[in-house]
């Protein structure tokens, strides 16, 4: 539908200082979405409740974009809208140069099926399908070449890190964790432009939930470009850049540059105190923000 940028190279980006200003520059990408005074408006019992407030936002190619915010701020609304998911009540959206904002329900379905890939907080994996059909289902509707299509499903569930002996089984006999790298698979399996993630560890354990942070971490690293709902601080860590959400309105922003890698983080003394360092400055930010 629309050609593809080329993601900008991670190791590229260097760790940038924070700043609250929303017209911040975050990365050395070029835009793939780009909203202009984008609003929402919801009427309740003839009551106009107005959740996105006049937005201008950028999101960059290959960044880790995270929206954070207190609830009832708007940054799912956000998100839904940025993926075409939702009409915003006025303003503009463009995706990849192109405007989006009148595009019939049709076109738009074919642009998330071609450019997006989402991943939500509750797991939409088919209960009578196996893993690796519900992989391959996607990709089928775009390509009619199976058997690179199946090529490109194993090559994810491998890159997620979820074990052959789990493909052929049905959601219901995996684990909360193993089903979201699941559908983490799912939703690169047609090279999306964007992979869209609502609160994706928010029904996990601490465990299951570092082990689809993991998977997101990765594929990001390879230049996959992220945007990613979330309260939670640890998730926020992965994002090179973070957006905050207060009444409506974009309140401020902050780089934490590119996260580290797992060898990295794991070395001694070197990464564990690059990470505490990247938690200090973002509970500084939060702070500010009035976290």
């Amino acid at each position: 539908m629309f050609s593809k940028p080329k993601p900008h190279d991670p190791a590229a980006q260097q760790p940038k200082p924070q700043s609250t200003s929303p017209a911040a520059a975050a990365s050395t990408g070029a835009p793939v979405l780009v909203t202009t005074n984008l609003s929402k408006t919801f009427s309740n019992g003839g009551i106009q409740q107005h959740v996105l407030k006049n937005l201008d936002l950028d999101i960059y190619a290959g960044d880790f974009t995270v929206i954070m915010g207190p609830s009832g701020a708007g940054k799912s609304t956000l998100l839904y809208a940025l993926a075409g998911m939702d009409t915003p009540s006025l303003g503009s959206l463009s995706f990849m140069g192109h405007e989006i904002t009148g595009m019939s329900s049709d076109a738009l379905a074919v642009l998330r099926r071609e450019h997006c890939g989402f991943v939500f907080q509750k797991i939409y994996l088919l209960d009578n399908m196996s893993v690796l059909d519900n992989v391959l289902a996607p990709g089928l509707l775009v390509s009619k070449d199976r058997k690179a299509v199946t090529a490109r499903a194993k090559q994810l569930l491998t890159q997620v890190n979820l074990a052959q002996s789990l493909w052929g089984k049905f959601p219901a006999q995996l684990s909360g964790g193993e089903a979201q790298r699941a559908a983490i698979a799912r939703a690169l399996v047609n090279h999306p432009t964007v992979v869209f993630a609502d609160e994706p560890t928010g029904a996990l354990n601490s465990a299951n939930g570092q082990a689809v942070l993991d998977a997101l971490s990765e594929v990001n690293a390879a230049g996959q470009s992220i945007v990613m709902v979330t309260h939670d601080i640890h998730s926020a860590l992965r994002g090179n850049r973070i957006i905050y959400l207060a009444d409506g309105g974009i309140r401020g922003e902050c780089q934490l540059g590119t996260y580290p890698t797992a060898g990295a983080v794991q070395s001694q003394p070197a990464g564990q105190q690059a990470m505490a360092s990247r938690r200090q400055q973002l509970d500084v930010f939060l702070t500010q923000m009035g976290w």
